[in-house]
């Protein structure tokens, strides 16, 4: 049996109220991802055996959001993706940001099996329908954004020199991705299923971009631009999540680019209260609650901070409670439905 942790009912328009800076009915809760078993305790039931596990999958996601309080959940449509050599080695803890890449020169770019989305099934997104419950819509992803998979297809250091050494070479590389994930996006919003858009791509360490902000502006953010216009064009908002330093290409984000709302923040690089105060009339700030805070504090600190980041935005809107990143497992469950449970009581 599902949890019962409230009484609410979906409502897709208290989130597009967030992106639109104006004050939700009641406060909004956002989350990334949560983690499976979460997703299990949440839906009170196990993923099943057999069957379609995609649709089972996507059903489970949807039963635990919907018993946590969101007005949406989370997709990511189909199996697209872009083919990299990282990650074969199970037993490694952390990834280097230069491990597993297939593209090296014109060579390899030109032998490389470029994905297409067509030859992918979205099927899903039409299925799903009879299993939303009323109010709630999708929120599509991407397989990563247009600078991290540019990043695996080359390796990071290969493609810090590229753009340099090469630059049409470069240039080509993050063509070629960017147009196929805009497609992915162009046809994911092609199903009525999906209210919300989730451009997920990290783009910086803790101090800075990965790149200076005119190769960000030369190489990364027109795509971004024209997948924000695509489900603009839908009138569908768009969120960007993206890990790191981001305040020296804060107004591209919201002037040039058109994100109606921001996730991903860090205590170690700008609070999200900060965040709020300097950014809430601009863009929808969203989520906050920094990963280690939640993992380190007690259930009292975390309750504390959640009830005193909703009297900061009470009255003035532009903001959905959730975590700076995403619920990984090392979260403690309590630690999670104290942060979700005070804004529920709120």
């Amino acid at each position: 049996m599902a949890l019962k942790l409230h009484a609410r009912k979906p409502d897709i328009e208290n989130l597009y109220k967030v992106l639109r800076r104006q004050e939700p009915d009641r406060p909004t809760l956002f989350e990334l991802f949560l983690n499976f078993p979460l997703y299990e305790r949440l839906a009170g039931r196990g993923l099943p055996k057999t069957g379609d596990m995609d649709l089972e999958f996507c059903k489970l996601v949807i039963e635990a959001y919907a018993a946590a309080g969101y007005d949406y959940a989370w997709t990511s449509g189909s199996k697209f993706s872009f083919p990299t050599n990282r990650h074969k080695q199970e037993d490694k803890k952390t990834i280097s940001l230069n491990d597993g890449a297939v593209i090296a020169d014109w060579a390899s770019f030109e032998a490389y099996a470029w994905p297409d989305p067509d030859n992918f099934d979205y099927s899903l997104l039409d299925k799903i329908k009879a299993f939303l419950p009323e109010g709630m819509k999708l929120m599509i992803i991407g397989p990563s954004g247009v600078l991290e998979n540019a990043i695996a297809l080359t390796g990071y250091e290969n493609l810090c020199t590229l753009i340099y050494d090469d630059p049409a070479l470069a240039k080509e590389i993050f063509d070629n991705v960017g147009k196929r994930i805009l497609h992915h996006y162009e046809t994911a919003l092609s199903y009525d299923s999906v209210g919300l858009v989730m451009v997920n791509d990290d783009w910086g360490f803790n101090t800075q971009t990965f790149f200076s902000p005119k190769h960000m502006r030369e190489y990364v953010f027109p795509w971004h631009k024209k997948i924000v216009a695509a489900s603009h064009a839908k009138k569908i908002p768009a969120i960007l999540h993206s890990c790191g330093h981001f305040t020296n290409v804060i107004d591209d984000i919201i002037d040039d680019i058109g994100f109606d709302g921001r996730h991903s923040y860090e205590d170690t690089i700008i609070p999200v209260e900060e965040a709020y105060e300097q950014w809430h009339d601009r863009i929808g700030i969203i989520g906050g609650m920094d990963v280690n805070f939640l993992v380190c504090s007690d259930e009292q600190a975390i309750a504390s901070r959640v009830r005193s980041m909703l009297d900061r935005v009470r009255g003035r809107g532009g903001y959905a409670l959730g975590s700076g990143n995403s619920i990984p497992e090392y979260i403690p469950q309590d630690h999670y439905f104290a942060m979700i449970k005070t804004a529920l009581e709120y």
